[in-house]
């Protein structure tokens, strides 16, 4: 599939012109900024991709996919790129909002271009709200606004108006005479236009934004290229040892749109070969969706538009003892869409570790009471090894170390981790594998136990020799720990996948059983007889990366059909935008906390808790990604995943089970490659874990080179994938929008690249 992103070339130098509304002169502004830079370049070239006006000049009628009219657009510009100085005038059509002929919006249609904008404004009745309305759409889409002219026009005078607005907000707004009145003998009407562009091209006000554009253009490249520099010297980067890190790695965004940031490095290609000039910028695939973060792609404008909805309806407002619409909402569609009768009761933070840390302090709290523990007493975690929930002290005091393969300084051992069962793909066949010295191996054969399909992994009707053994061990865990006097407040839990520990996609009956023992077998106080109380300890299930349709379903826990007692969601919550983390627990960890003393409470929160645009955007994430669930905008990618016979069983007989964004028949393909030791893929997640002679562990460096030459590319590509390493592990992830074509051609590259 082609991809083209943001456009710029060194000699090149590039403007789109738009108006306010149709019939307010675009054509002629072009004209007049093409015979002005005339006199100053060689070189200059106008292209109109889309036409209005007469109707036998319209594109209304043409079925034209924008992705075509990009790609046209781009490969034209690319040939004006020669490395010969000049200038390329690209004129929209009708107003900034006006439809293309696929039904988008211009100002939609173009902004992966991001081209530099000039303004044409509405000199008409109206034209003020008009101009200003569409400097307002452009520049919440990202598109860097250059100028605002128009005509002057004595009667309504909308020029001194907005060359005074535009003035405050840092736009440069100027005016021109309007054009003669048409002349009914055609070649005297030329001869007068021609007389006119001479005359207007002149004016400094004219050669003034001229000027600028030129000044603005090297400016643009110049801080692009010092930036890596820059940040070299004055930028902390997290996860990364910086002695690995300089001027020549790190990447410089200029800016993201969908599936794609628009990279520049300082890493060039040759171009003595090349018939044109080397773009400075270069798509990359968003490969780690920002860390689990994106899900409706960047710049997305109906997000953009909520954030700005939302802050200029609120702002930030003070939640503690209030409420608004935005975070009530919210809550309540969590509360209603997880399926979980236990759950109640919405807690706000910003981040998933910060929302870690308060499920944690909920579930001590909870236990605490009623097991009658003091301060003195030395209370775990049960959770599992490789576990990583976030990076607050409390957290990280509760994540098993190995991951670092050192103890954090604050580390204290306040958790007791399980090793457990994991789910892999090796040469074609899904197998569920115990770890070496796991005391419940008996559980599976020597190469463990394999699986037709991934949802025969789901199956637990179908393995339930493997529950009894799973249920057997994690019984003997617990009386094992009892009789030691351990005291255990919580159980906690990623559903499925454990990411950042080294993405291991744990065997869901296995995380199944440890919750039924903890609630039928568990240590400490029994539950009060309220099915939605807890039982054993509270269970905490970080949802953090797996939860809000990253691997499939709105809630992961449905996966393992349990019900836990707090919940984390965070990431894809705000669709990628925003921070926002929500702690979702039952009534009854709520009424741990209930006293008429303010000590007893749950004394935590930030500033900006609850914030209205965080929460509204929030809103319209979920509200698009349940709308997709519903329409069967995944269907494609599940049915790659289906059991055969699927396709034609009767709709009402159909059973969606475990699927992946990612094609069944890629995954299996790229588990037969000698340097793969296993793959797995579900919802929008790939995971490929290399082999490692030294050993695979987080210090691993040997899936560093796959990542490397995935952004590298081959001589000439015009778009790279942009990756994450954990280890020896490399992991891809899609936005929950990325189409089947886009995610073929990755598929393809990944092939390719591990040979």
């Amino acid at each position: 599939m082609r991809q083209v992103g943001s456009v710029l070339w060194p000699k090149l130098r590039l403007l789109q012109v738009y108006g306010a509304n149709t019939g307010v002169g675009k054509t002629i502004f072009s004209s007049v900024l093409c015979r002005a830079f005339q006199k100053r370049f060689p070189k200059v070239h106008y292209l109109k991709p889309i036409s209005t006006g007469p109707q036998h000049e319209a594109d209304d009628q043409q079925s034209v996919s924008d992705a075509s009219v990009l790609a046209a657009v781009h490969d034209e510009l690319s040939r004006y790129a020669t490395g010969e100085d000049g200038v390329a005038i690209v004129e929209t059509a009708g107003g900034v909002l006006s439809p293309s002929p696929s039904g988008s919006s211009q100002a939609d249609l173009y902004r992966p271009l991001r081209l530099p904008v000039f303004l044409v404004g509405d000199h008409q009745l109206g034209g003020i709200g008009t101009t200003i309305s569409a400097w307002e759409s452009l520049h919440l889409r990202g598109y860097d606004v250059k100028s605002v002219a128009l005509f002057a026009d004595d009667r309504y005078d909308n020029h001194s108006y907005l060359k005074d607005y535009f003035a405050e907000r840092d736009v440069h707004a100027f005016s021109i005479p309007p054009p003669p009145e048409r002349i009914a003998d055609t070649t005297q009407d030329a001869q007068s236009m021609r007389q006119y562009y001479e005359y207007v091209g002149s004016l400094q006000r004219v050669t003034t934004f001229t000027d600028r554009l030129l000044e603005a253009h090297d400016k643009r490249i110049s801080d692009l290229q010092s930036m890596p520099a820059e940040a070299d010297e004055s930028i902390w980067h997290p996860f990364m040892q910086h002695r690995e890190r300089s001027k020549d790695t790190i990447v410089a965004m200029d800016s993201a749109y969908g599936d794609y940031f628009q990279t520049y490095t300082t890493k060039r290609e040759d171009q003595a070969s090349s018939k044109t000039e080397t773009a400075l910028l270069k798509p990359a695939f968003d490969g780690s969706a920002s860390w689990w973060t994106q899900g409706l792609g960047h710049g997305n404008p109906q997000l953009a538009l909520t954030a700005a909805h939302a802050a200029g309806r609120y702002g930030h407002v003070m939640f503690a003892g209030a409420v608004h619409e935005p975070a009530l909402r919210l809550a309540q569609t969590l509360i209603e869409k997880m399926g979980n009768s236990r759950l109640s009761k919405v807690f706000y933070s910003d981040n998933g570790s910060t929302g870690m840390e308060v499920a944690v302090k909920m579930a001590l709290r909870a236990a605490t009471v009623r097991n009658g523990w003091s301060a003195d007493d030395q209370i775990l975690i049960l959770g599992l090894k490789n576990s990583y929930h976030g990076d607050t002290i409390g957290t990280m005091d509760l994540s098993e170390p190995s991951i670092y393969n050192k103890k954090v300084e604050w580390y204290s051992g306040r958790g007791h981790w399980l090793d457990f069962p994991q789910v892999k793909m090796r040469k074609g066949q899904w197998v569920v594998e115990a770890p070496e010295d796991w005391e419940g191996a008996q559980a599976t054969s020597d190469q463990g136990r394999v699986f037709d399909s991934l949802d025969g992994v789901f199956d637990f009707d179908k393995r339930k020799h493997d529950h009894s053994i799973y249920m057997d061990y994690c019984g003997a865990m617990l009386a094992g720990l009892e009789k030691e006097g351990k005291k255990i407040g919580a159980l906690i839990l990623e559903p499925i996948l454990l990411g950042a520990g080294g993405m291991m996609f744990a065997d869901p009956l296995f995380q199944r059983c440890l919750v039924e023992s903890v609630r039928d077998k568990g240590l400490n106080a029994q539950s009060t007889g309220d099915e939605a109380d807890w039982a054993g300890m509270p269970v905490i299930f970080d949802e953090v990366f797996t939860g809000l349709y990253r691997i499939g379903r709105f809630s992961a826990a449905s996966f393992l059909g349990v019900d836990p007692d707090i919940v984390v969601n965070a990431k894809l919550l705000t669709g990628g935008l925003l921070p926002l983390c929500t702690t979702t627990a039952s009534q009854s960890i709520f009424d741990a906390f209930l006293s008429d003393d303010k000590s007893d409470a749950l004394l935590h929160g930030h500033s900006y808790t609850a914030h209205a645009v965080g929460c509204a955007v929030a809103n319209q994430s979920l509200d698009i990604m349940m709308k997709m669930d519903r329409d069967g905008t995944w269907t494609g990618f599940k049915e790659s995943w289906s059991q055969p016979g699927h396709e034609t069983a009767p709709p009402a007989d159909r059973k969606v089970g475990a699927w992946s964004m990612w094609s069944n028949a890629f995954v299996k393909a790229i588990s037969h490659r000698s340097n793969v030791d296993y793959v797995f893929a579900l919802g929008s997640v790939l995971a490929i874990s290399l082999k490692d002679p030294a050993g695979a562990s987080y210090a691993s460096t040997a899936a560093t080179g796959l990542r490397d030459k995935l952004f590298a590319g081959n001589p000439g590509e015009q778009w790279v994938i942009h990756s994450r390493v954990l280890g020896n592990v490399l992991y891809l992830m899609a936005a929950m929008t990325t189409s089947r074509e886009t995610l073929e051609v990755i598929e393809e590259k990944v092939f390719t690249a591990l040979e």
